[in-house]
């Protein structure tokens, strides 16, 4: 029998414990475990715009999600931050690990098809404003042939949440959707969202509160009550399920063998 797919996402923010990942990510294919990694990059970008003059300006949508503003000049800088030092630093490590991995990023061979936002809505103190400089947008298609093709290969796909648009345009993507739709897209069973924090919390940042398992009825209701960048990892986790996702499994990237306690169920398992 095809061993399944698990599809892991390595948050971008401070505190992740990426050599454990990695670590843990070697262990698991060593057992004959077929992964796909996709990471994140927001600390390194924020720090990398901040020492280039660009500092990084966030914006809130009507509905509540926080996004990264991008122009080109800060694309220009997420490319350089999340393509060019975080996916090299992932493969280096794996690479260490004697793990044969390859990276990429969502423009390589189409891997990530986005529609670019004709123009996004922000509320700044109480205002809305509409903004049409942005290079951000949505994924529409996966090409999962090219990941087939390289798991059969026998690599181990790293992938930078930098999509490609309908007409060749460079655009930053959610990585937690980015994951979500990659995971549907390989029928994956399992899609594991590491982060700062070990799960979703019913009262942020009390990590006494947190929710242990949330069936997917209650996705709804817990979109409404997560806080900040919290709120796209359900919206991942739903899409994800929709998309044929066995279960989804929001956990603790900061700590030892992290993939491997997500999968034993630590964190919020949403299924």
């Amino acid at each position: 029998m095809a061993q399944a797919i698990i599809v892991v996402k390595l948050g971008g923010t401070e505190g992740m414990d990426f050599s454990a990942i990695c670590a843990d990510a070697a262990e698991l294919l060593k057992q004959g475990q077929k992964l796909v990694l996709i990471h994140g990059g927001s600390a390194e970008a924020n720090t990398l715009g901040e020492a280039l003059g660009t500092p990084p300006k966030f914006i809130t949508s009507p509905s509540g999600y926080t996004s990264r503003y991008t122009d080109h000049k800060t694309l220009e800088v997420f490319i350089m931050a999340v393509n060019g030092k975080v996916n090299t630093m992932l493969v280096e490590q794996l690479h260490r690990l004697g793990v044969n991995a390859l990276g990429l990023c969502g423009m390589d061979g189409r891997l990530l098809v986005a529609t670019r936002k004709d123009s996004i809505q922000s509320v700044e103190n109480g205002k809305r404003k509409i903004i049409r400089d942005d290079y951000t947008g949505k994924i529409e298609n996966v090409n999962a042939d090219l990941l087939n093709t390289l798991l059969r290969g026998g690599y181990v796909p790293v992938i930078a949440p930098i999509a490609v648009s309908a007409v060749g345009e460079a655009l930053n993507v959610d990585a937690d959707r980015a994951a979500a739709m990659v995971a549907s897209a390989l029928g994956a069973e399992t899609l594991v969202l590491l982060t700062a924090v070990p799960g979703l919390m019913k009262d942020f940042p009390d990590e006494s509160t947190l929710i242990r398992q949330l069936p997917q009825s209650q996705l709804p209701a817990a979109l409404e009550a997560a806080q900040g960048r919290m709120k796209k990892k359900v919206l991942g986790a739903e899409e994800a399920l929709k998309g044929g996702v066995k279960w989804v499994v929001i956990a603790d990237g900061r700590i030892q063998n992290p993939i491997t306690n997500a999968l034993s169920g630590n964190g919020t398992v949403i299924q």
